[in-house]
């Protein structure tokens, strides 16, 4: 989508390894911390206009970070705004660019000073359906369903939400991948069908929501505690991470450091 070679997996994970055993001295020991490993790409060329670049250059940054939020696996509030949007079809929602973040930031900082943790985005054209939260993918509790918005060129493909959709397919829950109103979501909060609501992130894994403020009126989820699944799914995908859980699905790689 932005018009940038595209790096051989292969040569990606060997590149990885290969910083991983020079950087293994930064992997945190802690529960909850981690290397966070961030593969970039930026054009090098000297050259002053608007077309793709003729160079590039690839590399991999790592930092040792702990959890994500301030609030840890603790319940956040988020902040739904009508007037901006993270993205549109068509546009570059579904590619991991910097182009989303910064046109995340002035919503962002809004939510921020109204004492919000993150913004709950709608779609560019109705202002009506969910489409993440921050820069995390969203899952919503109704009943025994578990829904998330699908993808449809405006929402990353995050590889948690992979995660999550595979892991409760495995469990015998029904997943569902469909378009959801926030009219929907405030209704089954209110009439209590609504029974969690959390996002899913490499940096956060899995992030309760606990309040959502829409047009000026606060709802709360589960009476703001962190909900079942959202608490089971942290913990298997922890567990996972960690070497502590059965790894049925080959997510892990070892590697000797």
């Amino acid at each position: 989508r932005m018009c940038m070679p595209e790096i051989d997996p292969a040569f990606q994970m060997r590149a990885v390894e290969q910083l991983l055993e020079l950087d293994k001295d930064w992997v945190p020991h802690s529960v909850g911390s981690s290397l966070y490993i961030r593969p970039t790409m930026i054009a090098t060329e000297p050259h002053l206009g608007v077309r793709p670049s003729d160079d590039y250059l690839y590399f991999i940054i790592t930092g040792p970070v702990a959890a994500y939020y301030a609030e840890g696996f603790n319940p956040v509030k988020i902040y739904v705004t009508e007037e901006y949007v993270r993205t549109v079809r068509g546009g570059v929602g579904e590619a991991k660019t910097m182009a989303n973040y910064a046109s995340s930031l002035f919503a962002a900082e809004i939510a921020k000073k109204k004492g919000f943790t993150q913004v709950l985005w709608l779609d560019a054209v109705e202002r009506r359906y969910v489409e993440e939260v921050g820069t995390s993918n969203i899952f919503f509790r109704i009943g025994e369903e578990l829904i998330t918005p699908p993808l449809a060129g405006s929402i990353l493909p995050g590889i948690t939400r992979d995660c999550v959709l595979q892991l409760a397919g495995h469990w015998g829950i029904k997943v569902t991948e469909r378009p959801i109103s926030i009219d929907e979501v405030i209704e089954t909060v209110q009439s209590g069908e609504m029974k969690e609501v959390f996002a899913s992130g490499t940096a956060a894994v899995i992030s309760p929501v606990g309040e959502i403020s829409y047009r000026d009126r606060m709802y709360r989820i589960s009476e703001g505690r962190v909900g079942v699944w959202a608490q089971e799914l942290y913990d298997e995908i922890l567990g996972i991470q960690y070497g502590e859980r059965e790894d049925i699905f080959g997510w892990i790689r070892h590697l000797n450091l």
